[in-house]
C-alpha cells in the first residue's frame, strides 16, 4: 500500500503517481495514512485522484481508518452516486450540489472497500509471519488483535504449522456475535499462544474526521456532534447477550458522548451480571480518548479496563487542542485515571500509530512528542506518569485485561519466558531518550525469536 502519512497533499498524490505507473490500468491503487488536519488544504476531493489516474480505482484510508478517500472510478465501481443514501452508520461526503466529493466517513468506507479484491489465505500468512518479526525486533511478545475472520483463521495455521511466535488475544467481531455463540465460543477459549477475547463493538468515530461522538459540540462547528454508531440502549441489548454467554465486551469509544453511554451501558451490565449470578467480566473500553468531569470516577467504580494507547497524545494534541479547546484537560488523563485506581491497559492501536512500545512509554511519562515539543509545562504535564506505571500498563495490566496474569506479565518464577534483553536501564535513562530504545534481544516462551545471536548467556 501507499504510504500516505505526508506533511503535504501534493507528497500524498505524487507517491500515488509513483504508484499508478507500475500498476495496469485497472488494477486497484490502495494506500493508508492520510491526514487532512496536517495539510495546508484540508481533505482532497476525487478530483485530485483522477487527475493521477481515470482508468485505475484509488482508494486510501485516512491514519484513523476511520475515513476513506475515493476517485471516480472507484466510486463507480461501489455504486455511490448523487442518488445514494447514507449508510445508517455512515457518511458520504457532498459538495453543495449534493455531488459526491470522494471522501467517506465510517460505515460508508465499506461501500468501496467491500470492491477491493482480499488477500487470499497464502499472502494473510506471509503478511503475519513477516509482521510478527518486526514486532519480536520492537520488543512486543503478544498482541490484543481485532481484525477479522480471515486474520484468524490465518493464525490458526500458522499456530498448527508451529510458526506462531506471537501471543495474540483475538476478539470476535460484532456481526459473528450470533456465530459465536452458536458455537459456544466464549472469552478466554484457547492455549497460551491464540485465545478469544472480548466482542469488539465501535461506539463512534474518531478525533481525525471529527466523528467522535461529543456532548458539546466541536471547536468552531456548532452542529457537529460527531457520530453515535451505537446507543447504551442498543449496546445493552447486545451485551447481555455476549455477557450471558460468558463474551467480555471491547467497545471503542473516544469522545465524552461515547464514553459516557458506554459507561451507562456496562453499569447496567454490571447489574444484569449480578442478577443473573454471572461471575463479572473483564471489559473494556477501547481510548477513552476524552472524559466529561462527572465520568472520571465511573471506569474504576464499574471495574472497566481502560484500553489506551499514550502515543495518541501526543500525535493527537494539536487537533484535540483545536477541536475540543478546554475539554482536552481530561483527553488522555492517564493520571487522574490511575489516581481514581482505574485499569490501565497500554498498546498503540497499530497501524493507526506505530506498534513500538517504547514511543508508547516515551509519550505516557512525557507528554512530549519525539522533537521534545511542547517544552515548559509539556502538554497538559499533569497527566504525566512514572515509568514503572507506564511499564506496568504494558506488561502486568495487559496481562490481565488478557486473563493471562498468572502466567504473563512479570519475570518471576512458574511464569511464561516472555521478556526481552536491553543495553540501557528504562528508569536510569533520561525520560526525552525513552523511545529510542532498541531490544537487543525478544524472548517468548524461552524461546529467542529476535537477537539470540548477541546474547551471551552465563
Amino acid at each position: 500500500m501507499v504510504d500516505c502519512e505526508t506533511r503535504t497533499k501534493g507528497e500524498c498524490l505524487r507517491r500515488v503517481q509513483t504508484q499508478v505507473e507500475q500498476l495496469p490500468a485497472g488494477s486497484w491503487v490502495l494506500g493508508h495514512g492520510w491526514n487532512q488536519n496536517v495539510w495546508e488544504e484540508g481533505y482532497g476531493n476525487t478530483s485530485d485522484l483522477d487527475d493521477i489516474s481515470q482508468t485505475h480505482p484509488i482508494y486510501l484510508t485516512a491514519k484513523s481508518l476511520h475515513a476513506g478517500w475515493a476517485n471516480s472510478i472507484a466510486l463507480q465501481i461501489a455504486g455511490i452516486d448523487m442518488s445514494s443514501a447514507d449508510p445508517e452508520d455512515g457518511l458520504i461526503q457532498r459538495d453543495h450540489q449534493g455531488q459526491p466529493t470522494g471522501i467517506l466517513f465510517e460505515g460508508a468506507m465499506r461501500l468501496v472497500a467491500s470492491q477491493v479484491a482480499k488477500p487470499n489465505q497464502n499472502e494473510i500468512i506471509l503478511a503475519i509471519d513477516h509482521a510478527q518479526k518486526r514486532l519480536a525486533q520492537m520488543g512486543v511478545t503478544g498482541v490484543h488483535d481485532f481484525d477479522r475472520r480471515d486474520c484468524f483463521v490465518a493464525l490458526q495455521a500458522l499456530h498448527q504449522q508451529e510458526k506462531l511466535k506471537l501471543r495474540v488475544l483475538k476478539s470476535i467481531p460484532l456481526e459473528d456475535l450470533d456465530h459465536a455463540v452458536s458455537m459456544g465460543i466464549r472469552s478466554g477459549f484457547g492455549d497460551d499462544l491464540l485465545k478469544v477475547g472480548s466482542l469488539k463493538i465501535f461506539a463512534d468515530g474518531a478525533l481525525g474526521p471529527r466523528t467522535a461522538a461529543m456532548i458539546d459540540p466541536y471547536q468552531d462547528e456548532p452542529d457537529n456532534f460527531g457520530m453515535l454508531l451505537v446507543d447504551g440502549e442498543e449496546l445493552v441489548e447486545i451485551g447481555q447477550k455476549a455477557v450471558k454467554n460468558e463474551i467480555s465486551l471491547a467497545v471503542h469509544a473516544i469522545g465524552d458522548k461515547a464514553n459516557h453511554e458506554v459507561l451507562n451501558a456496562l453499569s447496567q451490565l454490571r447489574e444484569f451480571e449480578s442478577l443473573n449470578r454471572i461471575s463479572p467480566l473483564r471489559h473494556r473500553i477501547e481510548h477513552v480518548q476524552v472524559l466529561h468531569p462527572d465520568d472520571l470516577r465511573r471506569l474504576a467504580d464499574l471495574d472497566v479496563i481502560a484500553s489506551m494507547q499514550p502515543v495518541h497524545a501526543t500525535s493527537d494534541m494539536h487537533m484535540a487542542d483545536r477541536f475540543w479547546g478546554k475539554r482536552a484537560a481530561l483527553a488522555y488523563a492517564w493520571k487522574s485515571l490511575h489516581q481514581q485506581k482505574t485499569r490501565l491497559v497500554f498498546g498503540s492501536d497499530a497501524p493507526v500509530e506505530s506498534p513500538n512500545p517504547f514511543w508508547g512509554i516515551h509519550a505516557a511519562v512525557t507528554r512530549q512528542n519525539r522533537d521534545m515539543q511542547p517544552g515548559g509545562d509539556r502538554w497538559y504535564g499533569e497527566q504525566r506518569l512514572s515509568v514503572y506505571d507506564a511499564i506496568v500498563g504494558y506488561t502486568r495490566e495487559a496481562a490481565y485485561a488478557a486473563g493471562m496474569e498468572s502466567k504473563l506479565g512479570r519475570i518471576r518464577s512458574g511464569y511464561l519466558a516472555d521478556l526481552i534483553v536491553l543495553e540501557q536501564d528504562p528508569f536510569d535513562l533520561a525520560p526525552e531518550k525513552l523511545w529510542e530504545i532498541e531490544p537487543v534481544a525478544t524472548m517468548i516462551g524461552g524461546d529467542w525469536v529476535h537477537g539470540e545471536e548477541q546474547i551471551e548467556l552465563i
